[in-house]
Formats: C-alpha cells, sequence, structure tokens
C-alpha cells in the first residue's frame, strides 16, 4: 500500500465563493476587496491572510463572533460533488490517499461549509482564540498562509510518515506560491484550480473545472499511471462521465517595441 497527503485551499479552489467576501456581505460592511487589496500593497500581512487582520483590527469587523463565521461556511457554494471526491480516491487499489484543508480562512468557515464531506481534524484554517465572556476576538492562534501553509503540510507529513515525494498539493492563488515551491522542491506534484498567473508557471498541472473530483485526473496520470481511456473508464465505473477534456497549453506573451525596432519600422 502506497500512502500519499492530498493537501487543498479551500476559498476558490474547493468552492465559488471567498469567505471574506460572504461575510463581509452578511455584514453589511462595504469595501471588502478594497481593504484587502490595500494590505497586500503594503505587504502588511501574508497573501491570504488579510481576513484575519481584519478580523482582529478592522473596527467594522470587530463585531464577529464564531456563529457570524459558522453561517458564512453555510452560505458558501461549494464546487459540484466535492462529495465525491474521497469514494473516488479510496477506490483505486493499493494507494491510500489521506485527505486535508489547509486555508487561510477561519477554521470556523470550513468546518460549517464541509460539514459531514471533511472531518473537522482534517481541517486547518485561521484559528482564533475568544474572549470566554463576550465571544470577540482576541488574538490570532494560527495562519496558514504563505509560509504558514508549509509549516501546516509539513507537521501532518511527518505525522503521518508520508515521505516527501508522496505528497499532492491542490491551490489557486498567490497565497498557495510558497508552499507549491516547497512540494515541487521535494518532487511532489503541484495541481493549480485557476489560471493565477503567479501559480499556473510553478504548479506542476493546472485543472480548471467546476468539479472537484478534476483533480484526480492528474494524480490518476502522475501517480497510478493511468492512460486517458482507463481514466476515463474508472470515472465511469463511479458514476461519473469525462464529458470535456481538453489538453492544452498556452504561451502567454507580451511585446513592447524598442527603439532600434521603431527605426528599422
Amino acid at each position: 500500500m502506497r500512502h500519499y497527503l492530498l493537501a487543498s485551499d479551500f476559498d476558490q479552489t474547493l468552492s465559488f465563493n471567498d469567505s471574506g467576501i460572504v461575510l463581509s456581505e452578511l455584514l453589511g460592511v462595504p469595501g471588502f476587496e478594497e481593504r484587502t487589496a490595500g494590505l497586500a500593497r503594503i505587504h502588511l500581512v501574508q497573501q491570504g491572510a488579510e481576513l484575519a487582520y481584519l478580523l482582529l483590527h478592522d473596527p467594522e469587523f470587530r463585531r464577529v463572533r464564531k456563529e457570524h463565521l459558522h453561517e458564512v461556511g453555510k452560505r458558501i457554494r461549494l464546487k459540484q460533488n466535492i462529495g465525491a471526491l474521497t469514494p473516488l480516491l479510496q477506490g483505486l487499489p493499493g494507494h491510500r490517499f489521506a485527505f486535508y484543508v489547509i486555508s487561510a480562512a477561519p477554521e470556523e468557515v470550513i468546518q460549517s461549509a464541509l460539514e459531514g464531506i471533511v472531518p473537522p481534524e482534517h481541517i486547518f484554517g485561521t484559528r482564533f482564540w475568544y474572549h470566554p465572556d463576550t465571544g470577540e476576538i482576541q488574538s490570532i492562534v494560527r495562519v496558514p498562509a504563505g509560509y504558514g501553509k508549509v509549516a501546516v503540510l509539513e507537521e501532518l507529513r511527518s505525522r503521518l510518515a508520508v515521505s516527501h515525494d508522496h505528497v499532492i498539493y491542490v491551490g489557486d492563488g498567490s497565497s498557495d506560491v510558497h508552499v507549491m515551491l516547497h512540494v515541487n522542491r521535494l518532487d511532489g506534484l503541484t495541481i493549480a484550480a485557476s489560471e493565477n498567473r503567479y501559480l499556473t508557471p510553478i504548479a506542476r498541472r493546472t485543472i480548471l473545472s467546476d468539479d472537484v473530483p478534476s483533480v484526480l485526473v492528474p494524480i490518476l496520470e502522475e501517480i497510478v499511471g493511468m492512460d486517458a481511456t482507463r481514466i476515463r473508464a474508472y470515472f465511469e465505473a463511479h458514476g461519473f462521465s469525462l464529458q470535456e477534456w481538453e489538453k492544452t497549453r498556452t504561451d502567454s506573451i507580451s511585446i513592447r517595441g524598442t527603439s532600434q525596432a521603431s527605426a528599422v519600422a
């Protein structure tokens, strides 16, 4: 039996919504994207940790309590067929995958959104310490953003006794750059779930789909060694059909004229 650690981001990777945007809509607080963009410009916090900073320091977000975060989780729209991921992973003979979620989104949000799908002990999000009497957020215990994701991943890898080359990470944004570089350096598999310009050049594979089980395609190819025919048959055996599967390689090029080019023209 070959053991693997499969870790995934949450916002925009397993879901369509960003936790911070849903929370700001719930509270009726405008300008969330402008606030996070401002924090990103001055590099005050690691990318992905902007919401955690606002919850601790922004006066309009200070009124957030646990119940607000649980409600946000219920309102987040998950990507399709997320519940099928674990059964599909478990159906692979000779391979055992431990699936974990590592995200800078508040832990309560992720646990609420994935209730009944992913065990709470397999979810590592931003963890807060709350005042025992008022319920107000008093401090941040941990933020899995930037290098923080690397720390959590290594903690899990060590606990599960998984070798470096048996680690798989799925992410969608700039906050996943550190962890993907780390996994790549140690011969693991990295999968981008978006066309983020900082991430796709780093990730070994990029999968664009609204269905979570799509991330299995590179796993079945790279790790299990299946070809396209066997992959289609495997999905069909579990009640799914790969209707559209287009392999593409895209070069993004921008050309600017120089003084010499102007002279030639």
